[in-house]
């Protein structure tokens, strides 16, 4: 079975769920399972900071599957950023049809992605970001709710509130993201007005899921409060699972202590060896609030199947309600 929306006609999938794009997690073997089990992944450019390398893994994609996916481009300020122009040309000429663009506002790309018949989802985190960039012309946009793992903004809106908020306002597709894990949200979201769900914690505990199983193991194990928000004080927040390196960025801050002094406790790299390793303690590495809707390690096809499956019998639950 398949859950038609205005999302999945317009990317051209089966059904209305997203892997959305995950550093050092999208990798092309768990993009190309999400695509083979009829849902949309998007794989991360900057984890392939050179165009030839980043081409060469769009091509690993292929081998895998002859089902649409995508890529990530999650632009953000840095000091020594990637080529960016050159990485989206690479990723069209390629033949890649969908794009998750993030963080700067991706007005000056869309040429180039739409210039070359692309389709573009844009991630928000709030309903007056949404509507500036259905303004710009994106062909659809995720809105994050508080619930989701690594950035969800600064308003602290959950997803029961901003989905129906966007969905009274806009006029392209939206899909929710941030506290999906199953089909019960998926049949949520749906009545709330979105087109479909993105998840990654979920997407992170499956087989292909190219993490340590020490993480995958510690969010089945964990709950929805083993998370922690840090760099609220700066307005910059981040939702990552709760650790003691999380503990003390929190502690740091909350005491006055500025960006230097936690700087080597949220480091990128220090994350990366927690996913390679699983030394959970090793630095921080996101997980969201989903962690207590988590518990198994089934392969990705388990995971779709399941959730558009268990949508289906909350749909028909709700519409037995009816007298």
């Amino acid at each position: 079975m398949a859950l038609s929306t205005r999302f999945t006609e317009t990317f051209g999938v089966q059904h209305p769920i997203v892997c959305g794009g995950m550093t050092r997690v999208g990798t092309p073997e768990l993009i190309a399972a999400v695509a083979n089990a009829g849902a949309l992944g998007f794989m991360p450019a900057h984890n392939y900071p050179a165009p030839e390398d980043l081409v060469k893994e769009i091509a690993k994609i292929r081998d895998l599957t002859d089902q649409p996916f995508g890529v990530n481009f999650t632009i953000l300020p840095s000091r020594n950023p990637p080529p960016w122009e050159e990485l989206m040309r690479a990723t069209v000429e390629s033949g890649v049809t969908a794009v998750e663009t993030a963080g700067q506002n991706p007005e000056p790309y869309l040429p180039i992605f739409q210039g070359a018949g692309a389709k573009v989802l844009h991630k928000c985190t709030s309903v007056r970001h949404s509507l500036k960039a259905e303004r710009i012309g994106v062909d659809a946009v995720s809105i994050d709710g508080f619930e989701a793992a690594g950035h969800p903004g600064e308003d602290d809106t959950p997803g029961l509130v901003v989905i129906p908020a966007l969905a009274d306002k806009i006029g392209i597709p939206f899909i929710a993201s941030g506290g999906f894990a199953d089909g019960r949200g998926l049949a949520a979201a749906l009545s709330l007005g979105a087109s479909g769900i993105s998840m990654g914690t979920r997407f992170m505990c499956t087989v292909e899921a190219p993490i340590h199983q020490n993480v995958k193991n510690q969010i089945v194990a964990n709950d929805e409060r083993s998370t922690n928000l840090i760099f609220r004080q700066l307005r910059n927040t981040g939702r990552y699972a709760k650790n003691g390196v999380t503990d003390e960025i929190v502690r740091i801050l909350n005491e006055g202590g500025t960006f230097e002094d936690v700087a080597h406790l949220a480091s990128g790299d220090q994350g990366a060896i927690v996913l390679q390793t699983g030394d959970l303690e090793a630095g921080v590495w996101c997980a969201g609030q989903t962690q207590g809707l988590i518990f198994d390690i089934p392969t990705v096809a388990v995971v779709i199947d399941r959730i558009v499956a268990e949508a289906e019998t909350a749909i028909d639950r709700m519409v037995a309600l009816r007298r």
